[in-house]
């Protein structure tokens, strides 16, 4: 715990943090920032990471599609779409007196199958790679081969004999849980305090074992890696410090290219993209921007909003302690109704792989993700949980703040929409009723 004179210390260096102490919604403009040529030089992640991680996926989109019948339509391709909401758009301007002059667009992972978040990415590519690597240790598959066979009974036993587990605080134990029990893992889900009960039953319903704790997220991971760390035939999905998840989500970035392009949408330094990705402990986002920023270059600026009571990502940036700080250190409580945001303590990983390619961060307060939910539904009939909402006040936090080009018409402002079709009708609607209060 920091002592109470270094907060003090850091409250004068950095007056934006006694905002952040009174839990206003605030925007940081990342002042380490550097051309991505130059940044992306200096994280340790290639392209060629990137691309093996997306080669993995293709070659797994035959068994998926075969399990999963969803994805048929996808041929096993699990992906989302980019969606025009130009009714939401106009209800921003009016609302928040920032006129959106450039297009408005959802990417709706809330409508990824499988489990129905943004987490199906990094999540369902890990185990998938796990699973890989022990097939091939034990001669059952080659690359080569037709990823079907991984629906088959001897795969099946052979995961049998392995444990999966992962600490979450709800949408990454469903993506982890979901696709270790369909390969045929022991998967264990520890779960934080703050997450959906529904969760916790969808996930006890598929046969992966829910362990529940009353403290907060990295409680659960602690614990869940230190019974992993016991047992050899165990693999701990490390929200925190994982390459495999980063470059999940990372994979998202060309996939975006082709879907921008396939709709027209022109993206160069004089028709900028901006990107606003909400952001718990990191992964997530962290990987999705590095993957659009491998893509787009300069002409991609992305943004992580956080909940203000857990703004764990800002904090470890803008003092440049990442994972060595967290919000209570600063007196936020981490409660928040975003429950894929409550982390109190940031990624180290990706915090500083992320420092000299995000352009900021801004915060945004519960009452906030409520309204916004409620007129999303009644603007564009697309409903989201609330921590899909924390992006949606990103592109007048990027006008207010003066960032350059975003008041442009030539802008294109995409919101990445993590979850909520998954939510079940009962709680949505509560959800709903909360953004009329």
């Amino acid at each position: 715990m920091m002592e109470k004179t270094q907060v003090n210390e850091w409250k004068e260096k950095l007056p934006l943090i006694g905002q952040m102490t009174a839990r206003e919604e605030v925007l940081w403009l990342n002042p380490l920032k550097e051309s991505t040529s130059t940044g992306l030089q200096k994280t340790g992640v290639t392209a060629e990471n990137v691309k093996d991680a997306s080669d993995r996926l293709k070659r797994f989109a035959p068994y998926i599609e075969r399990v999963f019948p969803e994805t048929k339509v996808s041929n096993g391709i699990i992906e989302s779409p980019i969606t025009a909401i130009p009714n939401m758009k106009e209800a921003l301007s009016n609302q928040y007196k920032a006129a959106i002059s450039g297009e408005l667009l959802l990417k709706e992972d809330n409508a990824l199958p499988i489990s129905g978040s943004i987490k199906a990415r990094g999540g369902i590519y890990e185990i998938l790679k796990h699973a890989e690597a022990l097939a091939i240790e034990h001669g059952l598959i080659t690359t080569a081969d037709n990823y079907t066979k991984f629906a088959e009974p001897e795969f099946h036993n052979l995961f049998s004999k392995h444990k999966i587990a992962v600490g979450s605080t709800g949408n990454l134990g469903l993506s982890i849980g979901i696709m270790s029990a369909k390969l045929g893992f022991d998967v264990t889900v520890h779960m934080s305090a703050d997450a959906k009960q529904w969760k916790k039953d969808m996930l006890r319903e598929k046969g992966v074992t829910v362990v529940e704790y009353a403290d907060d997220y990295s409680k659960a991971v602690e614990e869940g890696r230190r019974q992993a760390d016991a047992d050899p035939s165990c693999h701990f999905v490390d929200d925190e410090n994982s390459l495999d998840l980063f470059l999940g989500y990372a994979v998202a970035g060309e996939r975006v290219a082709a879907q921008l392009k396939a709709r027209g949408t022109i993206v160069n330094k004089d028709n900028p993209l901006f990107v606003y990705l909400p952001c718990g402990v990191g992964g997530g986002p962290g990987g999705v921007a590095f993957g659009l920023k491998l893509v787009f270059g300069d002409a991609v600026s992305c943004f992580f909003a956080e909940p203000t009571h857990s703004p764990c990502m800002m904090l470890g940036m803008m003092t440049g302690l990442h994972d060595k700080i967290s919000v209570q250190d600063f007196g936020l409580d981490n409660k928040t109704v975003a429950d894929g945001l409550a982390v109190g303590t940031a990624s180290g990983f990706v915090g500083k792989t992320m420092e000299p390619l995000l352009s900021g961060c801004y915060t945004i307060a519960d009452e906030t993700m409520f309204k916004l939910l409620k007129l999303s539904a009644d603007t564009e009939n697309i409903r989201l949980e609330p921590s899909a909402l924390a992006g949606m006040t990103g592109p007048v936090q990027a006008i207010h703040g003066n960032v350059k080009g975003a008041n442009s018409a030539n802008a294109t402002h995409l919101v990445w929409a993590t979850g909520g079709s998954m939510v079940p009708e009962a709680e949505m609607n509560s959800y709903y009723d909360m953004g009329g209060k």
